[in-house]
Formats: C-alpha cells, sequence, structure tokens
C-alpha cells in the first residue's frame, strides 16, 4: 500500500530532477558562450572593448528589467548595491579588454578558477575548513598555466581576466544576500550602467563601432548573461553549495570546446595539464569543505 500511494509522485520527482539537469547545462552553457561571444567580437569585428562591456551591461539592464516586469517584481535597490554594481563592472570591462588577447577556453579556466578562489577564501576566512593540499593544487596548476612561455596566455590578458574572476567571485559572494536574486541583478546592471558610460568617455578616442559586435554585445548581455543568470539563480536554489560550485567547473572545458570547435583555437599541453591541475584542485578543495564550528 506504501508503494501505491508513493508512486504517482515518483514521475514528477524524476521530471523535476530532469529539469533541474537540463536547465543545469543550459546556464553552463550560457556562461561558456559569454567567452565565446566575447572572443568572436574581437576576433571578427573592430568593435572596441570599452563599447563592448557598455552595449553588454545596457543591454543586461534592460533585459532584466523586462523580465522583472513579467514577474510584477517592485524594483528594488537592495543594500549592497552599489558594490556589487561596482563588481559587476569591474568583472565586465576587465573581462572585455583581457579577451582581445587570450584564447576562449584559457580565458574561462583564469576566469572561473579566480572566481572559485576567491569563495574559497572568503570561506577559509569565515572559518570553514577545506584540505590544503586541494588548495595547493590549484594554486599551483593556476600559476603553472599562467607561468611565462610560448604557449601560455600574454600575462596581461591573464591578470585581467583574473582581476575580472576576483570581481566575479566577489560580486557572487555579495549576491548571496536576501531579496529575489533577479531584482537585485538588474539593479547592479542598472547602476553599472553610468560606471560603463563613463569608460566610454574615458576611452573616447578608441571607440569603434561595428555592427557586427555589438550584436555580440547584445547577445552577451541579453541572452547569456542576463537570461542566463535567471536561468542559474533558479537552478543554484536547488543545488547544494558544493554541487553548485563544483558543476561551474564544467564552464572552461565547454568553453575550450566551443574556441576549438568555432574559432579553431587550441591550448598546449602543458597548458592544458596545468587547467586540469587547477580544476582539479578547486574541485578537492570544494568537496572537502566544512562549515566553521558553531561558538
Amino acid at each position: 500500500m506504501n508503494h501505491s500511494a508513493a508512486s504517482p509522485s515518483e514521475p514528477a520527482a524524476t521530471t523535476r530532477r530532469t529539469l533541474i539537469v537540463v536547465l543545469t547545462a543550459v546556464a553552463m552553457l550560457a556562461f561558456a558562450a559569454n567567452s565565446l561571444l566575447a572572443r568572436l567580437a574581437f576576433q571578427t569585428s573592430a568593435i572596441d572593448a570599452a563599447g563592448f562591456t557598455a552595449i553588454r551591461i545596457i543591454a543586461g539592464a534592460l533585459t532584466l528589467l523586462a523580465i522583472a516586469r513579467l514577474q510584477r517584481q517592485p524594483l528594488a535597490l537592495p543594500r549592497g548595491a552599489p558594490y556589487s554594481a561596482a563588481l559587476l563592472f569591474v568583472y565586465a570591462a576587465a573581462f572585455s579588454f583581457a579577451y582581445r588577447d587570450i584564447g576562449t577556453g584559457a580565458g574561462a579556466l583564469v576566469l572561473f578558477a579566480s572566481a572559485q578562489l576567491v569563495m574559497i577564501g572568503y570561506g577559509l576566512v569565515k572559518g570553514e575548513r577545506a584540505s590544503v593540499p586541494g588548495l595547493l593544487l590549484a594554486l599551483g596548476g593556476l600559476a603553472a598555466f599562467l607561468l611565462p612561455s610560448a604557449s601560455s596566455p600574454p600575462l596581461g590578458a591573464a591578470l585581467l581576466m583574473a582581476l575580472a574572476g576576483c570581481a566575479w567571485g566577489g560580486f557572487s559572494l555579495l549576491g548571496r544576500t536576501a531579496g529575489p536574486p533577479v531584482i537585485n541583478t538588474a539593479a547592479s546592471f542598472l547602476l553599472a550602467v553610468p560606471l560603463a558610460l563613463a569608460l566610454l568617455l574615458l576611452q573616447r578616442d578608441a571607440l569603434v563601432f561595428d555592427p557586427l559586435g555589438a550584436a555580440y554585445a547584445v547577445v552577451s548581455g541579453s541572452i547569456t548573461s542576463a537570461l542566463g543568470y535567471a536561468v542559474w539563480y533558479w537552478v543554484r536554489s536547488r543545488l547544494s553549495a558544493i554541487g553548485a560550485g563544483a558543476v561551474q567547473l564544467s564552464v572552461p572545458v565547454i568553453g575550450a570546446v566551443m574556441g576549438l570547435l568555432f574559432l579553431g583555437e587550441r591550448m598546449s599541453a602543458w597548458s592544458v595539464g596545468a587547467g586540469l591541475a587547477t580544476l582539479a584542485g578547486v574541485a578537492w578543495v570544494m568537496l572537502s569543505a566544512k562549515k566553521a564550528a558553531p561558538r
């Protein structure tokens, strides 16, 4: 009798799990596509990095506002919104300038490894415990990946992408505050618009408008960023913290495959090995992480 009572819920649970898996994959593809779109813009069009950044942020803000309207959620500025907006702007600007000179997969690796290490470091400061060998492996792998060589990405671009990753990690940590995530993200995008416009002013002598590059920026801002974030926030609330972090480690791999398929980009055996060591170390730390003991 217990079996017959429980059976009607089993198809619904299976459907729910399948939906979570599918939407998780969609979100990871969107994150990786952001890297590909930036590389495509700078490889196949003449658009400048500041213009790409501004168009992406404005398109994201408009899209998130439209989503909020559809959900009939009133727009409000959450506490800490200016800090989130500043971090979002730093991420987007450094991301764009870095992708002028770094490959799709390599950029995604530095970006997500840096972001995860920032969040891991925050947890350690707050008293969480994690594998020290895993942390050393992640840091060593990232250092080896950035080590100057004939096949490594340009150091300046890699450092810019590391800055973007650190800003993204900080933005993600601030995004854990209470409140509707779409509204919080929309507020951050809106407040980042003046910063993007200020960047345009500073870069006015280097601005180059290109319709194709602008189209890539609009798609990046409205679809793979705004809609991708909206999907990810829905998924993230249904995954464990470890699962939510671990699944993001797939993005550099997806990015590398996209770069190979669409731009013919390749990574050296050294870079692949160092990248895998970095991802393995981050995964090790995340899987071994334990919450701080109550005081």
